[in-house]
């Protein structure tokens, strides 16, 4: 009886024991998340003053995203011996030069995807990757500050296609007006004397025109995540039909390291490439029947911040 009365006594103390130490550790690790949060709040604070300095700032995100698959004999699809495959990448940059009196800012994006499927029966199918999403832009905005927040300012953007019609067409915009940044992060660009150059090859629908420039751009690095988002608009004072504007975002989540997991997405409406597009289709359309439908592209992959 004694015995067992002191395995008992034995038992409860080393309960308790291992209470009480799990309880301090508890303890120990809540003081010492509140010391990491704290000094995480100094550092954000620390990069804030150093972002706010005069010179040069450096930065590029993108995202990654691919599949590879292969059927052998697998009848329950409609092309049992098939290969099939989708690959992609998207990557955003900047080099932001930010004085007193005055900046320039230039920023880049790309966004490429290319596709497959096999038909491994048919000799005629087409075994090659093709182009899917294709988008290229690349951004210049010099600005003279009249005050804080404003400033006067001039801008060219480049944007085109790669894979399969590089500059065809490619849209030019080069104009004067003033730049807004009511925040560190937020530029917005207001030009109405803005000239829409567009080039293609032979004879086509496309024609450059006068109009004004709209661009609102806001890109962010929030602890583990970096996001970016891109509105630039023309508006053609010749034509409703030669006005244009386009809509990017891509979003990067840290996981590991630099690697983690994107998402990209846009939006456009060009009713002079939708007019283009349905000719190449051999219909009989104009701009007074023309079915503009609003373009769109987004994809998920793994992301890594630079």
């Amino acid at each position: 009886m004694k015995k067992l009365l002191f395995v008992f006594v034995l038992i409860v103390g080393v309960h308790t024991m291992n209470a009480q130490t799990l309880e301090e550790m508890k303890a120990d690790q809540t003081k010492k998340k509140a010391v990491i949060t704290k000094l995480q709040g100094e550092v954000d604070v620390l990069q804030g003053k150093i972002d706010a300095l005069p010179g040069w700032k450096t930065g590029a995100f993108g995202t990654v995203g691919g599949n590879l698959s292969g059927f052998n004999n697998w009848y329950s699809k409609g092309a049992a011996n098939s290969s099939a495959g989708n690959i992609g990448f998207t990557v955003n940059g900047f080099a932001n030069l930010i004085q007193d009196k005055y900046f320039w800012r230039n920023s880049a994006n790309v966004n490429l995807n290319w596709i497959k499927l096999d038909d491994l029966d048919i000799d005629t199918d087409v075994a090659d990757f093709k182009g899917a999403t294709d988008v290229f832009g690349i951004t210049s905005l010099f600005g003279y500050k009249l005050t804080k927040n404003l400033a006067a300012s001039t801008l060219a953007e480049y944007r085109t296609t790669i894979i399969d019609n590089f500059n065809n067409p490619g849209y030019l915009d080069a104009g004067l007006g003033a730049t807004w940044t009511p925040l560190k992060d937020l530029v917005v660009v207001v030009h109405p004397l803005n000239y829409n150059f567009i080039f293609s090859d032979g004879d086509s629908v496309f024609e450059s025109s006068l109009g004004a420039k709209i661009v609102a751009d806001y890109t962010r690095k929030i602890g583990a995540i970096n996001f970016k988002t891109n509105l630039s608009a023309f508006q053609s004072y010749k034509s409703n039909n030669y006005s244009n504007w386009t809509w990017t975002n891509s979003f990067g989540y840290t996981l590991w390291k630099s690697i983690g997991l994107g998402f990209d997405f846009g939006l456009r409406d060009n009713k002079q490439e939708a007019l283009n597009y349905a000719l190449e289709q051999n219909t009989n359309t104009t701009f007074e029947n023309l079915d503009n439908k609003l373009q769109s592209y987004w994809m998920v992959g793994l992301n890594y911040a630079f």
